[in-house]
C-alpha cells in the first residue's frame, strides 16, 4: 500500500520550527559524506508542443534522487519549472516526490512536492539568519513576492524568533509585493513594507533575500550596508543570475549549500578564484562571520537530500496522524 499525500495533507503537519533541526542535520550527513546524490539532470520540456514555434521548449524537468544513510526511506523528486504557468494560475514550479522503502526498494508514499521544497528552501535562509548574521535586531529585505519571499522569510522567523525581526522591506517589479507585505504583516505581526526599488529594499538591511528566477542581477551590490547577510536561492543554472559582480567582490565569505554546483550558476561564474565555502562545514564548525563589518553571501541551488530528509519527515507525521489516502500499486 502506498500513501497519497495531498498538499493539504502535508500542510497539516509540517512545522518550520520542528523542521529547522532536520534540516541542519541533512547538511551534517551531507558534510560528512553520508549520503547518495546522484547529480540532477535538467532538460528542456514541452519543444514540439506549438506549431508555430516547434523548437521552443515550455518550460524545464528536473529529477533529484537522495539517500541519507540510515533513513528508512530512499526519495525522488521530480520537477517543472514553467515560467508562463502564473499567466494560466499555476505555480511557475510543481514538484512531487516518491518515497520507497530503503531496504525493500517498495514504495510507500506519494507526495504533493512544493510545499516540502518551499519549507526545505526556506529552512536553509532561517538557517543562514541564525548562524551568519549579524547580532541584534535584523533588517530584512526580500527581493520577489512569490512563494518563497513568503517561506524564506516565515523561516528566518522562525529560526531567529519573530522579536528578532525589526523589519522586513519587500521589492518586486509588479504590484505583487503589496499582496506579500500584506501576508506576511499578517503572518508574522511585524511591520513589513512593500517599497519600489531594489535599492530602498537593501539599504541598511542586515539580512538580503532573493527569490527570483531572474537572468540579470536584481539589486545593485554598491547599495549593501557593510555586514550584509545575503541569502540567494533562485539562480541553479548558468543562464540564472541573481547577484551583481560588485556583490560578490564585496563578500568577505561566499557559502553554498552544494559549493560545485553552486559556482556553475549565473551568481558565480567568471569569478575563478572564489574560495566557496559549504554551508554545512559553516554548520559543524561555527567558522562563519569574522566580524560584524564582514558581508556574508550564501549561494543555494537546492539539494535533494533536503528533500529526503523533509519528506522522510513529513511522511512519519502524516502515518501518526493517519492522514491522505493508501492506495495498491
Amino acid at each position: 500500500m502506498v500513501r497519497v499525500l495531498s498538499d493539504a495533507d502535508v500542510a497539516s503537519v509540517l512545522d518550520l520550527e520542528a523542521l529547522l533541526p532536520i534540516v541542519a542535520d541533512a547538511f551534517e550527513k551531507q558534510r560528512a559524506g553520508a549520503v547518495e546524490r546522484p547529480e540532477r539532470p535538467h532538460y528542456p520540456i514541452g519543444a514540439g508542443l506549438d506549431p508555430d514555434t516547434p523548437d521552443e521548449p515550455t518550460g524545464t524537468g528536473l529529477c533529484m534522487p537522495a539517500y541519507i544513510h540510515g533513513n528508512a526511506y530512499v526519495a525522488t523528486k521530480l520537477v517543472t519549472v514553467c515560467e508562463d504557468n502564473p499567466e494560466r494560475g499555476l505555480p511557475t514550479v510543481t514538484a512531487q516526490l516518491t518515497l520507497a522503502d530503503a531496504e525493500t526498494g517498495q514504495p510507500v508514499s506519494y507526495l504533493a512536492g512544493n510545499r516540502i521544497t518551499s519549507a526545505r528552501t526556506g529552512c536553509i535562509g532561517g538557517l543562514a539568519a541564525r548562524e551568519l548574521a549579524v547580532d541584534g535586531p535584523l533588517e530584512l529585505a526580500v527581493i520577489g513576492a512569490g512563494t518563497q519571499a513568503r517561506w524564506q522569510t516565515r523561516a528566518i522567523a522562525a529560526a531567529v524568533g519573530v522579536g528578532r525581526l525589526d523589519s522586513i522591506r519587500v521589492y518586486s517589479p509588479s504590484d505583487s509585493r503589496l499582496e506579500c507585505a500584506r501576508d506576511l504583516e499578517s503572518d508574522l505581526s511585524v511591520d513589513v513594507t512593500p517599497v519600489s526599488s531594489p535599492r530602498e529594499a537593501v539599504a541598511n538591511a542586515s539580512v538580503v533575500v532573493t527569490t527570483t528566477t531572474s537572468t540579470e542581477p536584481v539589486f545593485p551590490g554598491e547599495a549593501l550596508a557593510d555586514g550584509a547577510l545575503v541569502v540567494a536561492v533562485g539562480a541553479y543554472t548558468a543562464e540564472m543570475r541573481e547577484l551583481d559582480d560588485t556583490t560578490i567582490e564585496r563578500a568577505s565569505h561566499i557559502v553554498a549549500d552544494v559549493p560545485e554546483e553552486a559556482s556553475e550558476t549565473g551568481d558565480l561564474r567568471g569569478h575563478d578564484d572564489l574560495e566557496i565555502r559549504s554551508f554545512g562545514d559553516m554548520l559543524a564548525t561555527d567558522d562563519g562571520r569574522q566580524s560584524p563589518d564582514e558581508i556574508v553571501v550564501l549561494a543555494s541551488v537546492g539539494s535533494a537530500v533536503l528533500d529526503a530528509a523533509t519528506a522522510e519527515f513529513v511522511f512519519d507525521r502524516s502515518e501518526d496522524a493517519d492522514l491522505g489516502t493508501t492506495v495498491p500499486v
